[in-house]
């Protein structure tokens, strides 16, 4: 399977200046996403609200592949800031501007300023179903059993 893929990306104005998305290290999984804001108009996230913050891209992602926007975990971890719909998802056929829907679930207002590096960008080989209607589904030993059916910890835990 090959390593690299090729994408098309255009860059809008509000952009300009900003560095391309970029692989951190040479076996990330994900490239960082920047804010695409005004210099002199940071954007202030109050605790719990949720804000789209414009990244000034657009792209051609190959058909067969999606781009999944994820949380960056220094964020989660020190500010309680992450994406809201984690994994996003930007279709292959989607050429309007990539935006990040973050969430403030810190206890304290969070500034997000022209160039801050607010999401991670997953490159990623799509699959899709195709739904066969049934009467009936094969028998397996879990079943029907969720929410905590199989185990897991104590805290109710999902699995």
């Amino acid at each position: 399977m090959a390593r690299h893929v090729s994408i098309e990306i255009k860059r809008m104005p509000h952009s300009e200046g900003l560095p391309l998305p970029s692989y951190e290290t040479e076996q990330a999984a994900g490239m960082d996403l920047r804010a695409a804001l005004p210099e002199d108009n940071p954007m202030t996230l109050a605790p719990g609200k949720t804000a789209m913050v414009p990244t000034g891209l657009s792209m051609a992602l190959p058909q067969g592949f999606e781009a999944q926007i994820r949380p960056r975990s220094g964020l989660a971890a020190k500010f309680g800031v992450t994406v809201l719909n984690s994994p996003g998802t930007v279709d292959s056929d989607y050429r309007g501007e990539v935006k990040v829907i973050l969430i403030n679930h810190g206890p304290e207002a969070f500034e997000i300023n022209r160039g801050d590096r607010i999401a991670q960008m997953v490159i990623a080989r799509i699959t899709q179903g195709i739904l066969q209607e049934t009467d009936a589904l094969p028998d397996t030993e879990r079943g029907e059993g969720g929410f905590g059916s199989t185990g897991g910890t104590s805290n109710g835990s999902q699995g």
